[in-house]
């Protein structure tokens, strides 16, 4: 067992490749300043798209950029609402009138809970 043990490299230990004939990409140092002063710096790629506002390494805050990077604003759309989507199908006068509609089968105890239904009077029966 101890014959087929690799000799002369442990885990965790240095990697063999040295870096010699390889051409690292195009780099540059993008300037962040937070809003309690920090200032630091972050290496990005040439090509990369470079962002307004970078997490502040030492308080969590957000930091902006110092080339003057401005932040882009995206279009919110408004909330819509139930009452909005129900005005996409159905106009103020049709509601109106299936609201009355709905109101008198209620009233008549057609539809709705049981509990809620008045029972109609009844009828004495005329003694004769």
């Amino acid at each position: 067992m101890a014959e087929r043990t690799l000799r002369g490299a442990r885990l965790g230990g240095q990697s063999f490749e040295d870096e010699r004939g390889i051409e690292f990409a195009a780099r540059q140092q993008v300037g962040y300043r937070c809003a309690q002063g920090h200032e630091f710096e972050i290496t990005m790629s040439m090509e990369a798209e470079i962002p307004a506002v970078w997490e502040c390494p030492r308080c969590g805050t957000e930091a902006l950029s110092t080339a003057g990077i401005e932040r882009e604003e995206k279009v919110e759309k408004p909330a819509r609402t139930h009452w909005d989507m129900l005005l996409e199908r159905r106009s103020e006068k049709e509601l109106e009138d299936i609201l009355k509609e709905r109101l008198e089968l209620l009233r008549g105890g057609e539809i709705g809970p049981a509990h809620l239904h008045r029972p109609a009077p009844k009828k004495r029966k005329a003694s004769v």
